[in-house]
Parts: C-alpha cells; sequence; structure tokens
C-alpha cells in the first residue's frame, strides 16, 4: 500500500548493504511508494556512487566487508559535498552502544532489523521532509541576500550621484544651504523607496568643535513610518541624539565616530516603537559634514534564520531536541559543570512495550503517543539548564545540570506520575493497563578522571536494570 502523499515528489535513496537478498527487498518495498532507487554492496563502490551522483537519502547497513557502515558514514560526513545527505543506519545489531555509535558519526536515524515497512517508510518521509525543508530555507536565505548586495549597490551608486551632484555646485554655496534648497529634489527620489534613506549634518559646541547633536536635513516616509512621527517633525530638528536614546545609547557615539573618521559603519539593530518593531539593516556614510544612511527591515531574513537553527536542533516527530543537539548541549554542560565542581545528572525513558502498542493501535497512535509522552516529560522538567531530547525510537534522555542523584531521583518520580496521568490505554502491556515508562539515573560530578561516556553508560544500566525488573520502575546508578 502506497503510504506517501501524492503531491510530493520522490526521493532518490541509495541502499548499502552487502546482503543482496536485504538490497531485494528494500529495493522493492521503496519503490513501490514511488521512490527512485540504487544500490550498492559495499562501502567503497557506494562512495563512487555518491561522488558521481549523490542521493537524497542514505540507507545504511553497519556489517560489512572491508568497511563498515560507521567508517563509510564518517567519510561521507567529513566530506563538504555529501554531508548533508541524511543517513539511516538499517541494521540487526539492537545494542544501545550500537546506536549510539551510528549518531555519534552523523547518523540521523535508527532502524533496528527485522523493521516495519510502515516504520521504515515513515522515517524516510520524515527525513526527506526535513531535508527539503532545510533546502528552502537556505534558498530564502540566500535570496534574501542577494537582494540585499543589490540593495548595497544601489544606495553606493545613488550616494556616488549625491557626491557628484554636492562636487559641482559647493563653489557657490555653503553645504547646509545646498542641502536645503536640494531637499525638494532629492525628497522626491527617496520619496520611491521602499527602504528608509535619511541625512544628517553635525551641531558642533561653538567652542570645543565637538559634536553635539545632529540636524535632520533629509527624512523619506519609510523613516517616518518606522519613528511613528510626522515629517514636519523631523526636517531640520536637532533631534537625533533624543531618538537613539529611545534605540540603542551607544549609537550616538558611533554615527560621531562615523563622522570624525569617514569610515562607515554597517549593522544590524533591533527597533520596538510605539505602532511597529522589529530587526533592521542599516549602512550610514560621511557625507560633508553629517552623514547619510539608508535602513531596510530584515525581520522576515532574521526569522527564517531562526527557524533553520529550530528545525537543526529539533525531532521531527516530538518537537524536543533532537540526539545530535543532544550531544553537544550534554559536552557543554559538562565543562561547565567540571569548571564549577556542580553534579550533572541523566535520566533515560523508555516506553514500556512500546512496540506492542504499535502492533495494537497502530503507528499513527504510536506517534501520537510519543507527542505526549514528550509534552508530560517537558512540562515536568523545564528548568533554565535542563534538556529533554528523543534518544532514538520511544526513549528520551534527560539532562539535569547542578542536580544530585536525590533531586533527580523526584523528578524521575514526577515524570513517572506524570505519565500515569496521561491515562493512556494499553491492553498488551504486562505491567498495567496504561502506559507507562520505565527510567535509569545516572549522577555524577564532572572530572577530569571520569567521563561523558560513564554518565550515558550509568543510566543505560540502570535503564536495563528496570527493564529485567519488570519495567515501570525507577532504577538508580550511583557512579
Amino acid at each position: 500500500m502506497n503510504i506517501r502523499p501524492k503531491k510530493e515528489q520522490p526521493g532518490g535513496i541509495l541502499i548499502i548493504d552487502d546482503k543482496l537478498e536485504n538490497l531485494k527487498v528494500l529495493s522493492e518495498i521503496l519503490k513501490q511508494q514511488g521512490y527512485k532507487i540504487r544500490q550498492a554492496v559495499n562501502g567503497i563502490s557506494a562512495l563512487r556512487a555518491i561522488q558521481s551522483f549523490p542521493p537524497d537519502l542514505i540507507l545504511l547497513d553497519i556489517k560489512m566487508p572491508e568497511m563498515d557502515g560507521y567508517e563509510v558514514c564518517q567519510k561521507l560526513k567529513q566530506d563538504a559535498q555529501t554531508q548533508e545527505i541524511p543517513i539511516i543506519f538499517i541494521s540487526a545489531l539492537n545494542e544501545v552502544w550500537d546506536k549510539v555509535k551510528a549518531f555519534q558519526v552523523g547518523g540521523v536515524d535508527y532502524i533496528s532489523k527485522p523493521f516495519q515497512v510502515e516504520e521504515v517508510i515513515a522515517r524516510i518521509e520524515t527525513q526527506l521532509i526535513i531535508q527539503r525543508q532545510k533546502r528552502q530555507l537556505q534558498a530564502e536565505i540566500e535570496y534574501r541576500q542577494a537582494q540585499e548586495e543589490r540593495l548595497k549597490v544601489e544606495i553606493q551608486h545613488r550616494l556616488a550621484k549625491e557626491q557628484q551632484l554636492k562636487e559641482e555646485i559647493i563653489r557657490r554655496k555653503e553645504t547646509e544651504e545646498i542641502l536645503y534648497q536640494s531637499r525638494a529634489l532629492i525628497q522626491s527620489v527617496l520619496n520611491t523607496s521602499m527602504d528608509g534613506i535619511a541625512a544628517f549634518q553635525a551641531v558642533r559646541d561653538t567652542l570645543t568643535g565637538q559634536i553635539i547633536d545632529f540636524r535632520c536635513l533629509v527624512v523619506n516616509p519609510i523613516i517616518s513610518q518606522i519613528l511613528n512621527k510626522d515629517r514636519s517633525n523631523l526636517m531640520g530638528k536637532i533631534i537625533l541624539k533624543r531618538l537613539l536614546k529611545k534605540i540603542d545609547v551607544t549609537l550616538f557615539e558611533k554615527f560621531v565616530h562615523l563622522v570624525e573618521t569617514g569610515i562607515p559603519l554597517i549593522d544590524d539593530i533591533f527597533y520596538r516603537g510605539k505602532n511597529t518593531q522589529g530587526w533592521y539593516h542599516f549602512i550610514a556614510v560621511k557625507l560633508g559634514d553629517g552623514f547619510s544612511i539608508a535602513i531596510r527591515d530584515i525581520t522576515e531574513r532574521k526569522q527564517i534564520e531562526l527557524d533553520l537553527s529550530r528545525w537543526a536542533k529539533l525531532d521531527g516527530l516530538t518537537g524536543v531536541a533532537n540526539r545530535h543537539y543532544f550531544d553537544q548541549f550534554l559536552n557543554q554542560e559538562w565543562l561547565r559543570n567540571q569548571q564549577e565542581k556542580q553534579p550533572i545528572s541523566l535520566i533515560l525513558c523508555d516506553v514500556d512495550y512500546f512496540k506492542a502498542y504499535n502492533d495494537t493501535y497502530g503507528h499513527l497512535e504510536g506517534d501520537d503517543c510519543l507527542k505526549k509522552v514528550a509534552k508530560a516529560i517537558e512540562q515536568v522538567v523545564q528548568r533554565p539548564g535542563n534538556l529533554l531530547a528523543r534518544y532514538g525510537g520511544e526513549e528520551f534522555v534527560i539532562i539535569l545540570t547542578q542536580t544530585n542523584l536525590l533531586e533527580a531521583l523526584q523528578i524521575a518520580t514526577e515524570i513517572q506520575a506524570s505519565i500515569q496521568a496521561l491515562n493512556i490505554p494499553h491492553a498488551q502491556s504486562q505491567v498495567s493497563d496504561l502506559l507507562t515508562i520505565s527510567l535509569g539515573i545516572s549522577s555524577l560530578i564532572p572530572t577530569k578522571e571520569n567521563s561523558i561516556q560513564v554518565l550515558i553508560k550509568g543510566a543505560d544500566e540502570a535503564l536495563y536494570e528496570a527493564k529485567q525488573k519488570g519495567r515501570n520502575r525507577i532504577i538508580t546508578k550511583v557512579n
């Protein structure tokens, strides 16, 4: 049965496995879903095939002769041309450390053999969707940057024309008279611009000669709109210093430095006005004894950059942190807690009999179940310094900084109760009529003598013991 949405274009998938039977089975399944399939029977031939024609996604076996799947993945992630290709490991190796290594070398997901067809297709489609969205966001950013570069060229061109005009008539009148007399002409040009453009003249102390403020000489409607002020209240007024105090107190001195040195000023600022707020990019250049400035609204571009950064950190299904960001965050907090000599705790959670839940209620209900579990855990552990991440499959992991074993145990107890309170039916569970979880806790104070692996291994062993003793329980591990 074809379960992929019809409107989406099929992706190109490379399957790497030394077992011909595995290649045949997976290829037939994915071809029925409309995917374009290529095959490779070993790592060396796969690397050659990828260099000539990169796929959209790779399904990679681990145990292969000459070069195993881990080494193939590492080589791909070290190559700038292939490092963005999502790699899903699909293997009969089911130990936690096999999965951990798969994610450490750059895998985005791990599917255990024997596998469920629906699960394989769902995971492949999730990664392809994420990949397409990343490309779309990147393309949008590049497009915005190209537009910004064109704006810079346009501004420089206009400024060059203004300078030519000034040099042509400066022999007849003083700079201020020229600007005032030319105001109507300049304003008619500026009124057509979609960007904010203005010009200011320095106001100097008569005794010291130092700049004490700036007089507004030219302002177009966009500037007036941003500041929520009528142009008549800006033109000719000595007002800039007072306005800048509401935006950024350091800007005034920066504009003074620009006028005195002639060095252009380029920056991004966040402005919150009475009726508007957003990010603005500006370019200011010296103009006579003052400066001209061009301002462009880049709020949309900033939001795209934020979205791209967020997608890179989140699990596509549950919305919590993904495994890659978990590794980054744990390394960062490990070093910080080591310097501060503070304890760090790790809780590994596993949904009890989740495979049976999927088999009974279906994968859509299974996905919904994982979302509810993630949200319930997140409500318990949300605190600065903590992090909830999806560890893989039905496993979640919580980093608790500056938290000792007893405090971690209390949090784990609250997590267990919050899952129980969800009242999710689980007819095939062997421990309860409702969905339950097993938890393993490890805690230590980071030092040069121990390592992150010790912390993770402790939580993993504690979780394993919780399962062996019947599930639906919490086991702690003292390191």
